[in-house]
Formats: C-alpha cells, sequence, structure tokens
C-alpha cells in the first residue's frame, strides 16, 4: 500500500508541532494585507500561496502538505532539514521526485527547469 502525501515516513499524520515548525519554514507572502507580520499567509518554494488553517486541505487553492525533499521512496528521512511546506498541488506534482527533476503546478519553478 502506498504511502499518503503528507504523511511522515511510516504514513502517519505529522503531529502538531512538526507541522508548526515545518510551517515556519514558508516564506512569509508580504503582498498580503497585514504584510509580513501577517501570520497565516505564507508562500512555498515555488511561489504558490498557502494558508496555514489549510494544512491538509486539498479543496483550498491554498491547501497545504508537508513534503519529504528528499522522498521517503529514495531514502528520505522526517528530519526537520528534508520537510518542507509545499501547497498541495505542488507536492502532487512533485511526488516522489527529488529537486530538480519536477515543475512546480502553481507559482515559479524555483529549480530552474
Amino acid at each position: 500500500m502506498a504511502r499518503q502525501y503528507g504523511t511522515d515516513k511510516d504514513g502517519r499524520p505529522f503531529n502538531q508541532s512538526t507541522i508548526n515548525e515545518v510551517w515556519k519554514k514558508a516564506r512569509p507572502d508580504s503582498t498580503r494585507p497585514g504584510g509580513i507580520l501577517s501570520a497565516p499567509a505564507r508562500l512555498d518554494v515555488c511561489g504558490a500561496p498557502m494558508e496555514f488553517w489549510h494544512h491538509g486541505k486539498t479543496d483550498q487553492a491554498t491547501g497545504w502538505e508537508i513534503d519529504h525533499i528528499k522522498p521517503v521512496a529514495k531514502g528520505g528521512t522526517d528530519d526537520m532539514s528534508n520537510l518542507q511546506p509545499l501547497q498541495w498541488e505542488n507536492n502532487r506534482t512533485k511526488s516522489d521526485k527529488s529537486p530538480g527533476e519536477w515543475e512546480c503546478a502553481r507559482g515559479k519553478n524555483v529549480y530552474g527547469l
């Protein structure tokens, strides 16, 4: 059985502490009302907007998931240095691909592909 998107390497949901720490890795969206001080609005590595409260919500354009930068399928771990927040469509596009092997579904490709 395949591991679901946005879960740890063992297929379990991430705990709230991990969700909070990964969220802090996203860039603040200074274009939103409230600017950098506006806590819920941030951007993923593609520049796609995400809202904190939409974590795990794939029915929202600003929904997001926790991604393993080095995919679990390729030996990636749940170490914080290997986790990043991705807008959910970008996470689905990335899937089990490594950096440089995928293009953003929303926003622009930061890897220059």
